[in-house]
């Protein structure tokens, strides 16, 4: 990376080489010149003219004479040299062109690389594995190099973050969790990596927020308030714990950040909606030891399974092209109008998939499948391992089903906008 910025920067210096010293010596010196050499020539050609006619009787000595002293004079005064100061506007402006020439250039170069570049396309690439578009390597050989590499630089911050997003991809959750625990040490004030951090703990626990990540996500919090991540998984946290009004508070600042109508605004919003019907029900902020004893008729087992939903998953020949067969596929049921109740991890190479998706893969132990009548599943192919959808990731859509609906058919046939 640091090479490509000197590259970048010695390509500057040359471009305004070519601009700015030429500016810079500008003055009206040269022009000058030139408009005397031209106004001489006319002279000489126009009293040449009148020799001639003198000669031929076409024209009297008298008007010969007066004609000659007038052109005299107007050459003289048209040759005159200007005032000094009558170069000092076109040398200052010249000089103001090439200052700012030497000021906007670079920043321009810079700020449109950092509109529309990629800054991850630098990110380090490892022999015979590189790191694809989205920061991580998909062979243990490539792995191996990178371990390798970090042995010998145990501070290079660039690597460790591809160590940590390869092992997420590979679904090492715990080794990603000590790769995100050496990372934060380097740069302790990225709330991102403490937010990636605070989702791989999760992940090696479990699916559980409760304890460290939520530790973890407060940190990330502290730095940045309005990262976007850390406050969708702090509302989970929350959620998790029974605290439903600190659940609505984390989500409400999460919709002001997506983008509206977006597959993200949606299913927090509905988050929020049942946040709020259990504060409704007087489950109102109390951590779930806290909460009152159960009812024998609350103690009854669930459902045994008739809330479990199955099907089979496929991938439209249209989009066949665009998957990786190590691309991430999730399979996930979430509330017609909500968030994700249950979800599969699986490849891209295990389809055609044949699904079971039911409580005992509850997202959250608050939300389950069997609490809700109308749910939709979504299979969505993760170039990125996020189950987040980005732009770019392969999806399909059921229509609404009931929790206990079976030889659901859904193909993947979009993409994610």
């Amino acid at each position: 990376m640091t090479l490509f910025w000197i590259i970048c920067a010695l390509l500057l210096v040359v471009a305004l080489l070519f601009v700015v010293p030429p500016l810079w010596r500008r003055t009206g010196k040269n022009n000058q010149v030139q408009r005397d050499t031209a106004n001489l020539e006319i002279f000489r050609d126009q009293i040449a003219e009148m020799d001639a006619d003198l000669r031929n009787g076409l024209l009297a000595p008298e008007l010969y004479e007066q004609g000659k002293r007038e052109l005299q004079a107007r050459l003289l005064e048209e040759a005159s040299p200007p005032a000094e100061s009558g170069n000092l506007p076109l040398r200052n402006s010249s000089k103001a062109v090439a200052i700012a020439l030497a000021v906007l250039l670079p920043l321009t170069a810079i700020g449109l690389y950092w509109k529309i570049g990629n800054r991850e396309a630098f990110l380090p690439q490892v022999a015979g594995g590189k790191a694809d578009g989205f920061g991580m390597v998909r062979s243990e050989t490539a792995l191996k190099e990178l371990k390798d590499k970090l042995a010998q630089n145990p501070q290079d911050k660039e690597s460790w973050l591809l160590l940590a997003r390869s092992y997420m991809k590979m679904e090492r959750y715990a080794d990603a969790a000590k790769a995100y625990d050496k990372l934060t040490q380097l740069a302790p004030n990225e709330a991102p990596l403490w937010a990636e951090f605070a989702d791989a703990q999760a992940m090696a626990n479990g699916q559980s927020l409760a304890g460290q990540p939520t530790l973890l996500l407060n940190k990330a919090l502290e730095i940045d308030p309005n990262n976007d991540k850390a406050l969708a998984l702090a509302g989970s946290a929350a959620m998790e714990r029974g605290d439903y009004p600190a659940a609505v508070g984390y989500w409400e600042k999460v919709i002001k950040l997506v983008p509206k109508d977006s597959e993200d605004a949606k299913m927090i919003e509905g988050g929020i909606r049942q946040a709020r019907d259990f504060i409704a029900q007087g489950k109102s902020g109390k951590p779930m030891a806290a909460q009152r004893t159960p009812t024998a008729e609350e103690k009854k087992p669930a459902s045994g399974g008739k809330e479990r939903i199955t099907g089979t998953v496929t991938l439209s020949a249209a989009l066949a092209g665009k998957a990786n067969p190590n691309d991430t596929l999730f399979v996930l049921a979430r509330a017609a109008e909500g968030p994700p109740l249950a979800a599969v991890r699986r490849q891209v190479k295990d389809l055609p998939l044949q699904f079971a998706l039911d409580d005992s893969m509850a997202m959250s132990p608050q939300m389950k499948l069997s609490s809700f009548d109308k749910v939709v599943v979504i299979a969505r192919i993760s170039r990125s391992g996020d189950v987040i959808p980005q732009p770019g990731d392969l999806q399909g859509v059921s229509s609404i089903l009931k929790p206990g609906s079976s030889g659901v058919k859904l193909s993947i046939d979009s993409v994610v906008k």
